[in-house]
């Protein structure tokens, strides 16, 4: 029963986590959203952010959407729709798939992997096979997307779409 417990709370603590971290995300290019519109299943699509972080949307064209909240596209489109087009249109915004994180240096498999909400260093180097034996364990760089600066982290660093991290080489 307490294992029942245990794993119902990480559970909802998980999905509040994510519900959250979708609350104030802000959209970039490789992002991978979905937008529906209820009762209006023509209006309802995926599509993935171009590179210059704006999608071709029915009715609208081109919609600039990086940099943008879900809420804030929620926004954007509803007022698009509304008034030529439809009433009173009920649109909603979800992240189907994040844009990539992607670790460099001495890990056994560089390169990139999907984010998922929660995801920490420690886990990213699990993801690209752990560490190769020349690896530095302690500290690591971190560079932001769109950030020239780094930032030295360790292993519980929570880390966000786009990020780069980069586990160095030790001498020892």
């Amino acid at each position: 029963m307490k294992k029942i417990l245990l794993i119902l709370t990480l559970l909802i603590s998980s999905i509040v986590h994510s519900e959250e971290f979708d609350k104030n995300y802000m959209l970039g290019a490789g992002d991978k959203i979905k937008i529906q519109v209820f009762g209006e299943n023509d209006l309802t699509i995926e599509v993935l952010l171009s590179d210059n972080g704006t999608i071709d949307y029915p009715y609208l064209g081109k919609v600039q959407i990086s940099g943008l909240t879900l809420n804030d596209v929620t926004l954007k489109i509803t007022e698009g729709l509304a008034g030529d087009y439809l009433i009173n249109p009920k649109v909603m915004v979800s992240v189907i798939e994040y844009r990539d994180i992607y670790i460099n240096g001495e890990v056994q498999k560089p390169g990139g992997y999907p984010y998922q909400p929660g995801l920490t260093i420690e886990k990213a180097v699990a993801m690209a096979g752990g560490f190769t034996l020349r690896a530095e364990k302690e500290t690591f760089t971190l560079k932001k997307e769109d950030s020239k600066n780094t930032t030295k982290v360790n292993l519980q660093q929570s880390i966000e779409p786009g990020d780069i991290i980069i586990v160095e080489t030790t001498f020892f």
